[in-house]
């Protein structure tokens, strides 16, 4: 069902996470009429949106379309240079929903929203998930199920009542778990308002007669995640396979006068001894203190007592070089080594936000006296991302803001960083801004407009030219970064998540994994190439905010993971400024079908923003709270910052910073032996880790 208007649309866009505020213009507006638009899921409707400036005057300029992520798709997602489109909208999904649009220009950006209502439809069926149908007596089995509505959208807004029919023999708790009692009948039953399933279980005599419990570990450290391996056994110490094992943990925390390690306390600063046990067997502990862990089944249970120390890697960071930016922002950086007669010399670029369109190039061969040696000024207000390809030659700055509205990117010769050179630019279709880029092998990965990465052949940088894209299709979708490593292109998409598209990899086979670290898409790679991108995995996120995504091939455990940051921004009440929020979710991809979130780090009241590893250490830039530095060897399970992972943070700060004493990590890169990073107040910085002076626990 089609609903056409015609409506003059003043829409304003969400505003960009990723990057600090800018200033919005004053002198450009979009204007919409009606104030408001109602839909049902699967209607549609035609907009007609004009860009006019502070007197009502159309004004000729293209600009950005987006209806809210999952829930509302517009096309086309660009207007075309007359500051004019009419742009079709459908509603995928329920709530009061934003259409949005942004233009982009030297004085700031434009930005507005439209509010489209698009109420819930009607339940349609419940479905039960994998429901057990035949169990024991004296056991607990846990029951899930699903609510559809008439949209075949999963409602998970919807409490469901569980019912066992006969008590007698089994019944359920407030939280779906049903308690077997005795052998014999009864039906299932969810039930919510007219809906509902049901099934019959049988209950049988349960032949279970004791449980075991091996746990090869007496002492393990916070953060180490070990596995109870326990099993029911019958009267001849059979192992009975289909009885549910249920696991609990209780503790007891220690204070400094309970232990002591290398003559240090292993203290804990409360009484609570916290941590995560899982219904698979596995444990991880978050303070040290005393575990009793426990498995049942059947009426029987085993305990084993277990003593969880301090992790101990924290290490002091010393600061060795710092070079201040004090008339702008800075935004991204890019460490490398110089090629041909500055072989042996080590080299850094910097970009700048909400600024003039410079980048910044740094001699770093010394770093506690790192110098700009040369600076590219181009048409844009902000140069967000900057990438130095692999052999040291080639260079590209993005560009937001231009004057004349056609942002892209630069392609630069920095084999002499001395004397940077602009080879040439390239603008095709990316006039809605590129907000971070890539290179590799030479192609530039390029974001265009925050809707997909178009993928531009640089093998001669002076006639680039686009050999592919890579966009989802999934309604108001979105995109903020990609990384590519070994032929594979790692994207962030914000609520789509993580994607990982073969762009030239090289199919390696399986019995590598045996040999060496094994990436599992490589297992699959040698479907795609850069003017043929193939997808081969993904992972939603739930929270709707996946900013940048980095891979990790553990050294300790041949683990795959992708790292998936979450970037948010909360505003202040009373102020326009935003605090930036956000953390980092662990993602199993051992197994490339079933992707599983394993653990989180989350700094307390600070945002994460660009991230990289390094062996098992992440190295992250968290605006306000610094550098932050992660010891992640071994299996990652729970929360990684209460596990006291944490190896060392440090908070730049600058009198004669753009902002005065105030420190806002961009990003982070580890080279050398140092830690290099850019900070949006004061510039960049050189530190290092001091090991031979261990700080104790958090």
């Amino acid at each position: 069902m089609k609903k056409i208007y015609s409506i003059v649309l003043l829409l304003s866009f969400t505003v960009l996470l990723g990057q600090p505020p800018s200033s919005q213009s004053k002198d450009l507006k979009f204007i919409f009429e009606p104030d408001s638009l109602s839909l049902n899921i699967g209607e549609e409707a035609e907009v007609l949106i004009r860009l006019v400036d502070s007197t009502g005057n159309q004004v000729n300029s293209t600009f950005m379309i987006r209806g809210q992520r999952k829930a509302l798709d517009a096309k086309p997602r660009r207007s075309d240079s007359t500051g004019v489109a009419k742009i079709n909208v459908k509603a995928f999904g329920a709530g009061k929903l934003n259409l949005s649009a942004m233009a982009f220009g030297k004085s700031g950006r434009t930005i507005g929203r439209m509010k489209i209502n698009v109420p819930l439809p009607p339940l349609e069926k419940i479905t039960f998930v994998n429901p057990t149908k035949k169990v024991f007596a004296g056991t607990i089995v846990n029951y899930s199920v699903e609510v559809y509505d008439k949209a075949k959208i999963l409602r998970e807004d919807i409490k469901v009542d569980l019912i066992s029919r006969n008590k007698k023999v089994a019944e359920f708790d407030n939280f779906g778990n049903l308690n077997i009692k005795k052998s014999g009948k009864t039906t299932i039953t969810a039930k919510i308002d007219d809906l509902e399933e049901s099934f019959r279980v049988s209950a049988k005599k349960n032949p279970a007669k004791k449980i075991k419990l091996d746990i090869s570990e007496n002492q393990i450290r916070t953060g180490d995640v070990i596995k109870l391996n326990a099993k029911v056994l019958d009267a001849g110490n059979k192992v009975i396979n289909n009885i549910p094992i249920t696991y609990s943990y209780s503790g007891k925390a220690m204070y400094s006068t309970d232990n002591f390690i290398n003559n240090q306390s292993t203290a804990s600063v409360g009484l609570p001894a916290s941590g995560m046990i899982s219904q698979n067997g596995k444990f991880v502990a978050e303070t040290p203190g005393l575990y009793t862990l426990t498995a049942q089944s059947s009426g029987y249970s085993v305990s084993k007592r277990i003593k969880v120390v301090p992790r101990n890697v924290q290490k002091r960071l010393e600061v060795v070089g710092h070079g201040t930016i004090s008339n702008h922002n800075t935004s991204d950086l890019w460490v490398w080594a110089g090629v041909g007669k500055h072989a042996g010399k080590d080299f850094a670029v910097t970009g700048t936000h909400s600024a003039d369109g410079e980048a910044y190039f740094w001699d770093i061969s010394d770093p506690a006296n790192m110098t700009i040696i040369d600076t590219i000024k181009v048409d844009a207000r902000t140069v967000n991302d900057v990438k130095i390809s692999e052999n040291g030659r080639v260079g590209v700055i993005s560009r937001e803001g231009a004057s004349n509205r056609k942002n892209g990117l630069v392609i630069l010769d920095v084999s002499d960083p001395f004397n940077v050179r602009i080879i040439n630019e390239y603008n095709d279709n990316l006039t809605g801004g590129v907000h971070n880029v890539f290179i590799y092998e030479d192609h530039i990965y390029a974001l265009s407009a925050g809707t997909r990465y178009d993928i531009i052949n640089i093998s001669d940088p002076a006639n680039p030219f686009r050999v592919g894209s890579y966009e989802l299709d999934t309604p108001g979708h979105s995109i903020h970064d990609v990384w590519v490593e070994n032929g594979l292109a790692y994207s962030s998409n914000w609520s789509d998540g993580v994607h990982v598209v073969d762009v030239g990899g090289i199919k390696q086979n399986e019995q590598s994994r045996e040999r060496n670290k094994f990436n599992p898409f490589l297992a699959l790679a040698g479907q795609g190439s850069p003017g043929n991108p193939v997808k081969l995995g993904s992972k939603e996120d739930p929270n709707g905010h996946n900013h940048a995504a980095f891979p990790f091939q553990s050294e300790s455990t041949n683990k795959f993971y992708i790292i998936a940051g979450d970037e948010w921004a909360a505003s202040v009440p009373g102020s326009e400024e935003r605090i930036y929020q956000g953390g980092f979710h662990f993602l199993d991809f051992t197994d490339p079908k079933d992707p599983k979130e394993t653990a989180i780090y989350q700094v307390p009241e600070v945002g994460s923003h660009n991230h990289w590893v390094k062996g098992d250490t992440l190295f992250a830039g968290y605006y306000y709270g610094g550098i932050r530095i992660l010891d992640i060897s071994g299996e990652l399970m729970g929360d990684l910052y209460a596990q006291g992972r944490e190896i060392a943070f440090f908070k730049g700060v600058d009198p004669d910073g753009s902002t005065a004493n105030q420190t806002n990590v961009w990003g982070v890169i580890p080279y050398k032996g140092l830690i290099y990073f850019a900070d949006l107040n004061n510039g960049l910085w050189a530190v290092r880790l001091v090991d031979d002076e261990p700080l104790g626990t958090n």
